[in-house]
């Protein structure tokens, strides 16, 4: 009797199978290949010391060169090297600002908001390669810093001067003009809010 009621008893259900775990467990068992990773390793560590050696290179020639193209524009004048001073300072400040405020725009992309900072960054150029001359620690920076001393008297104050200036009116400038697009954008609402009969 036992065995008949064990006969007629419920076969055992089966256990449901997750669709997503036969996925899960191939991905688990993917293998890395290790070659790959290894041409990747030695392609950014060749970049590295590329850009590295480059540095060094322009770290050595551009304080130097800057310092003679500066020299042979100002040729000895005081009134001309404060002169070139004042326009390079103010003019390679200003716009770099400017371009650094359209990257932090609202509603601007990743893609925008890059590509303004590295305009800001090239119209920095003449900016940092003075600063290179006044702040640099090896025989380049030495040798632009006599240069300009001989060759391009009251340059650097003149560029501090003009570096001043131009923040000063790129600031007030980006300021301006954020407040006039934000009197236009009220201008707007209140027009829908307010519509004409």
């Amino acid at each position: 009797m036992i065995g008949c009621m064990a006969h007629f008893e419920d076969p055992p259900r089966p256990v449901p199978v997750d669709p997503v775990a036969p996925m899960v467990a191939k991905e688990g068992k993917k293998k890395i290949d290790w070659a790959h990773v290894g041409r990747r390793a030695l392609w950014v560590l060749v970049l590295v010391v590329l850009a590295w050696l480059l540095v060094l290179l322009l770290a050595a020639f551009l304080p130097r060169w800057w310092a003679q193209v500066i020299g042979n524009a100002v040729d000895g004048s005081f009134s001309a090297g404060a002169w070139w001073g004042l326009m390079i300072g103010a003019v390679f400040t200003g716009l770099p600002v400017a371009a650094a405020a359209q990257a932090v725009l609202p509603g601007r992309g990743p893609r925008i908001r890059a590509t303004w900072l590295v305009v800001a960054l090239v119209l920095a150029i003449p900016n940092l390669l003075t600063l290179a001359v006044v702040l640099g620690t090896n025989e380049a920076a030495h040798a632009g810093e006599r240069i300009l001393d001989v060759d391009a008297p009251a340059f650097r104050g003149g560029t501090a001067w003009g570096a001043v200036l131009g923040a000063v009116l790129a600031i007030a400038v980006v300021v301006l003009g954020a407040l006039y697009r934000r009197r236009g954008r009220r201008l707007r609402e209140l027009q829908k809010q307010h519509p004409k009969a």
